[in-house]
């Protein structure tokens, strides 16, 4: 597995309940291998997002291999930085609601329900791209995460994810192909 500061854009900060790390950082090594998020994967993305008050945030820097048109990036990309960090951020959300502490307690993992991506300007590469999500709706099986994707002072993509709680027979189904 490569070093971490070979994936450039990424803050090794705590969080701020005093968490080393990002929330990915926490997640069950068996449910660690996301392409956008999984801290396992080699080949992936590694996203880390870090609460900040009542918000969490993530930062990424894109690389010529996320290309779209010369200069800027693919729409893929930008969704999966959306979705990968909007399950973290109803991780954080779910947990905080329920009195459980990042680092502390085991965290509860969550798969996309629904994605909905608002493409408003063209994304750059090469700078640095902030997503900044809050949980507008925390339940008990699911979180409706609302974020923004910003490069600079320029709001490029929005999203609107429905994260549900990872159901226990996937999780089982997972463990089972380990």
């Amino acid at each position: 597995m490569a070093p971490r500061d070979e994936f450039p854009g990424h803050d090794e900060s705590r969080d701020d309940e005093g968490a080393p790390g990002a929330l990915q950082d926490h997640y069950p090594d068996d449910v660690a291998w996301c392409y956008g998020c999984g801290r396992l994967n080699p080949h992936g993305l590694r996203l880390r997002s870090f609460v900040e008050g009542d918000e969490v945030v993530c930062r990424f820097t894109p690389r010529p291999e996320h290309t779209s048109f010369r200069g800027f990036a693919y729409g893929g990309l930008i969704a999966s930085l959306i979705d990968c960090h909007s399950m973290a951020t109803a991780a954080a959300a779910w947990m905080r609601a329920r009195g459980r502490r990042i680092g502390v307690d085991p965290t509860e993992r969550f798969v996309t329900g629904t994605l909905t991506v608002k493409y408003l300007r063209p994304t750059p590469l090469g700078v640095e791209l902030e997503v900044r999500a809050r949980a507008t709706e925390v339940g008990e099986r699911k979180v409706v995460v609302e974020s923004t994707l910003r490069a600079g002072n320029e709001t490029c993509a929005s999203g609107h994810v429905v994260a549900v709680r990872m159901p226990e027979a996937f999780l089982e189904a997972v463990l089972r192909r380990g």
